[in-house]
């Protein structure tokens, strides 16, 4: 009896209850492409793709033609390939008058407005950062309408009192204006790179008796060092290309940088030693190609304490 009861009670229909719960179900895999990306997202990636090589090869024109016509003494503006390498066009520009003593010109020039420049824009950013006054806002505003202001719409005014102060055509009066037309852009950069430093690492400097100037010489900078970094090779490559300032305060053909002498290669009837000019300009981006190279190393270092402050 036993038995026959095991198999009526298998042979007997399942209760409703039982089948009508839901078993498992795997829910359905969406085919896509290889990789994961559709026919829009390969489209997208394509055009961006051809975007850039079009703007590459555009930078990369002029370039091209810099190299090709320094070695090519009968040069002209057209990209072509030279007939004759030859090195005439650098040992024409291999002198004291017309490659060496406007580059030196322009590295003390350059070189001493950045100094002016980063020194006083730490100063400035400094409580911009860290300290709350009625005036920070106004002030903060003031120095981003500067940084739009175009320079040219002053120097008339500074012409005319650098020639009532008597510093006209000095390299002195030079830096320090070109200096502080470059100081509005260089406090905002480091102003924001200085808000990323916590102020908790200046208070423990500050517990162990350090000053105001102390800690920002010895924390604060350090941890900014890309910052710093950046902010340095900004201003010095727009002072290194600027012509109109020198132009208008440096009269002595002593004194004129690199940026200025660059019309010499035009001579009075509008013929341009176009292959001289080429073997100029790969001399005259050097200082810039080696700042590039000495202060890239910190740019990919980031901030240095990312980890060195408790949540």
């Amino acid at each position: 009896m036993t038995s026959t009861a095991a198999a009526d009670a298998a042979s007997a229909p399942a209760s409703p209850s039982a089948a009508s719960v839901p078993g498992p179900t795997t829910a359905p895999t969406r085919r896509g492409h290889k990789g994961g990306k559709g026919p829009r997202e390969r489209t997208a990636e394509l055009a961006s793709s051809l975007a850039m090589i079009v703007i590459g090869v555009a930078f990369l024109i002029p370039l091209l033609w810099v190299v090709l016509a320094s070695f090519n003494e009968s040069a002209t503006l057209s990209v072509s390939w030279p007939e004759k390498w030859s090195l005439g066009n650098f040992r024409a520009i291999w002198n004291t008058e017309t490659t060496f003593r406007p580059l030196g010109n322009s590295l003390l020039l350059c070189g001493g407005a950045t100094i002016v420049t980063m020194v006083a824009a730490v100063l400035c950013a400094y409580p911009f950062s860290r300290y709350r006054f009625a005036a920070k806002r106004p002030l903060l505003l003031t120095v981003i309408f500067a940084t739009g202001l175009p320079i040219t719409a002053i120097m008339i005014p500074v012409y005319s009192l650098f020639v009532q102060v008597n510093l006209i055509d000095s390299m002195f009066g030079a830096i320090l204006f070109l200096g502080a037309s470059s100081l509005p852009y260089a406090i905002f950069l480091t102003k924001g790179f200085m808000d990323s430093v916590p102020v908790e690492i200046e208070e423990s400097a500050w517990t162990e008796g350090a000053g105001v100037l102390r800690t920002l010489w010895s924390v604060v900078l350090p941890l900014m060092r890309s910052g710093l970094s950046v902010a340095t090779i900004f201003t010095f490559v727009g002072m290194w290309g600027n012509f109109f300032v020198p132009f208008m305060l440096l009269l002595s053909p002593d004194h004129l940088p690199a940026a200025v002498t660059l019309y010499t290669f035009s001579s009075q009837y509008g013929q341009v030693a176009y292959g001289q000019l080429a073997a100029f300009s790969i001399f005259y981006s050097l200082p810039v190609v080696a700042l590039y190279l000495i202060m890239g190393r910190s740019l990919g270092t980031g901030f240095a304490a990312a980890g060195g402050v408790k949540g």
